[in-house]
């Protein structure tokens, strides 16, 4: 035998090997998932028959159609679960009633019930630490301090002071988180509370003075808080000093009123 024909002979039986050792996998693998007998798997010379895995994939796992079952049918098949036993948790679960529960079971699931929240009624936001003295920003804070929300950023929007601009924009974020995460009424938003906090001092700078002398600069930091309530609108506020005033009014008629004189002259008026 040449060394070519040893070669071929070699290649063949290599190729049959594989061939087997993939039909035993293929094999061993429907044993495990398919629950067909193991006698089904018998040598072709006891069963008479010889045994085609394609042929069993197509039959079980290919597509079919599906026979979709009547109400009737599904009742009857829970029907008969429920005698053998083997009803779900789920189905167990839904059946059973509370009034069925023992009053110790009951008093435990009222008390695990959690209450509801109450609906907040005001809404906090501040600005950062920022470089300003506290005494300037504080003139800015008793500024819009109970004002509606509104009137408050038209003022901080046309002041002069530099720290303006920085309170405007946070009263605008502090009005649309009121209104989207608390809930509150956007038009009868006011600003209930304003203060003002020292924030933490830099260290000194150092400041150049004449023939050789110098000074310290402190650099002060603050911030400003503020508290959003719903309130009375300008409007309302306007109408309610309108009748404030009127009421205090009183006029010469022929029937006297039983009101004091207000403000009295020291002495006699005549």
């Amino acid at each position: 035998m040449d060394m070519s024909s040893f070669l071929v002979a070699s290649a063949d039986t290599f190729k049959r090997a594989r061939l087997q050792m993939q039909a035993y996998r293929c094999s061993t693998l429907l044993l495990r998932q398919s629950p067909l007998n193991l006698a089904s798997f018998a040598p072709a010379s006891r069963r008479g028959v010889s045994y085609n895995p394609l042929s069993w994939l197509k039959q079980n796992l290919g597509p079919s159609v599906k026979e979709s079952q009547t109400p009737e049918e599904m009742q009857a098949a829970r029907e008969e679960a429920k005698k053998a036993g083997q009803t779900s948790l789920f189905e167990q679960a839904a059946s059973t009633k509370t009034a069925t529960l023992p009053s110790a079971l009951k008093f435990a699931v009222q008390k695990c019930k959690t209450p509801a929240k109450p609906k907040p009624d005001s809404h906090k936001y501040s600005t950062a630490n920022f470089k300003i003295s506290h005494r300037k920003l504080n003139m800015l804070g008793r500024q819009i301090s109970g004002k509606p929300i509104d009137y408050a950023i038209l003022q901080m929007q046309f002041s002069e002071k530099r720290a303006s601009t920085r309170i405007m924009n946070m009263l605008a974020t502090a009005r649309d988180h009121a209104t989207r995460y608390k809930r509150l009424e956007e038009g009868k938003l006011v600003v209930a509370e304003a203060w003002v906090t020292k924030g933490p001092r830099p260290p000194k700078r150092v400041e150049p003075r004449g023939r050789g002398h110098y000074g310290t600069r402190t650099h002060f930091h603050s911030k400003i808080s503020v508290v959003l309530k719903e309130g009375k609108t300008l409007e309302q506020q306007k109408e309610a000093a309108r009748k404030r005033k009127l009421h205090r009014i009183v006029s010469a008629a022929l029937v006297r009123e039983d009101k004091p004189i207000r403000n009295p002259s020291p002495t006699w008026g005549w």
